[in-house]
Parts: structure tokens; sequence; C-alpha cells
């Protein structure tokens, strides 16, 4: 007499894949904004690591960049340093930080830069208020005060970055603009201007009002902070 077969008990799940399904459930059903940061990072995580418990690596990376913001924002090659991080999970972190900063963007370029002021400084700060160097960047705006051209112009070292009055007004003239916002970022978090950032300020706004265009602010972005040239009388 032959003994009956036993069937080998089925493998047992890792225990992120529930977890995985029930965090997307609650992401779904859950009001706006509810979830915290980790949460949030292990869900744009789980496609680039199907087969790894991805909450540690979250954990990890809002440790290391010190905010969401600071990991959506991190450069590839500092997020490269991090292990469980390849190309896929760095790929997915800069398709939203480059989704982020075009939804934003749509908003101030579809209306008078007046009436959307607090979304340019959310533009500025999301596009260049981490930034680990100077950037300088020019908006050029046409008589209605819309934006016709989102321009960068320089890229510098950490504290300085060069900018060229005649080149600024050369290109203002080429896009017909009629007035002009310049803005850079400090990566120190100290938004004061320096001697040189009030130097170059008034150079640009002398070159530009000889040929009739007015230099609406300067604006410097940290990651928290601004200061706008305009709002203080430096111009």
């Amino acid at each position: 007499m032959t003994a009956p077969e036993t069937k080998s008990p089925e493998p047992e799940q890792p225990h992120y894949i529930g977890h995985r399904q029930r965090l997307r459930g609650r992401f779904l059903s859950a009001p706006k904004g509810s979830l915290p940061d980790y949460e949030l990072l292990e869900i744009m995580l789980f496609a680039a690591s199907p087969r790894m418990d991805v909450k540690p690596l979250a954990k990890q990376l809002l440790l290391r960049f010190g905010s969401l913001a600071g990991v959506i924002t991190a450069q590839t090659d500092e997020l490269k340093e991090i292990k469980g991080m390849n190309d896929i999970a760095i790929t997915q972190l800069k398709a939203v930080q480059d989704m982020s900063e075009r939804l934003i963007k749509q908003e101030i370029t579809e209306k008078p830069i007046i009436q959307s002021w607090k979304a340019l400084l959310d533009y500025c700060r999301a596009s260049m208020g981490h930034l680990k160097k100077e950037q300088f960047r020019l908006l050029f705006l046409n008589k209605k005060h819309m934006i016709i051209s989102d321009e960068l112009q320089e890229y510098g070292t950490v504290d300085q970055t060069p900018v060229y009055p005649r080149e600024v007004v050369k290109r203002a003239l080429q896009l017909e603009a009629s007035s002009i916002i310049m803005v850079h970022n400090h990566p120190s978090g100290d938004v004061r201007p320096s001697k040189e950032d009030i130097q170059i300020t008034k150079q640009i706004m002398q070159a530009a009002e000889t040929v009739g265009i007015t230099l609406h602010d300067h604006v410097i972005i940290s990651s928290k902070n601004h200061y706008s040239f305009k709002a203080h009388g430096v111009m």
C-alpha cells in the first residue's frame, strides 16, 4: 500500500509584498497629503526594486538629503552613492522632479507674473533652490508681464556665477521683451545679497534702461527663503 502523496507547502511571500498592496490602497483612498514622506518615496521606488523592501532605502534617502524635496532634487551622482539606488530608481525620482517643475511653470506662464508671484517663487525654489552651485536664470516678459522665455544663463561655482549685462540686454532685444526678472540661488541658504549681487543688478538695470527695457526684479532663492531686491528697495 502506497503512502498518500503530500503536497509541498507553498513558498511564503516576502513580507513587503503585502505591505506594498496595503500602501497602494492607502495612497489611493487616503486624503491628499496624509502619507508621510518616506511612504511616498516607497511608492516611487516600488517599480525600480520589485524584489526588495524599499522602506529602509526611503528612510535612508530622507536622512541623507534632509527632506523629500532634497531627495527629488538631489544630483544624479549623489543618488548613485546610495546603495540600492539603481538607474531605474533614479529615473523615477528625476521624472517626478521634471513633472513637478513643469506643472508649476505652466501656472506662471499662463497669466501675468504679478498675478502668480507665489507660483514663480515656488517654481524657482523647486528648480534651483536645492542646487549645490549657483545658477543664474533670466525670465523675459512681454508688455502684459507674461513670460515669453525662461532661460538658464550661467551655471557657476559654489559662490559665484558670471553674468554679462551686454549679453542680457542683447537677448532681451532679440526676444522683444519689455522687462526682465533676474533669479539666482545661494547654496549657502543665506539669501542676503552680496556686494557683487548688488553691483551686477545695478549694471544690468542701467544697461536695460538705455534701450527702454525694465528690470522688474532680482530674486535670490534658497531651499527655504527668498530675497526680492525690489521689495527691499535695493533697486
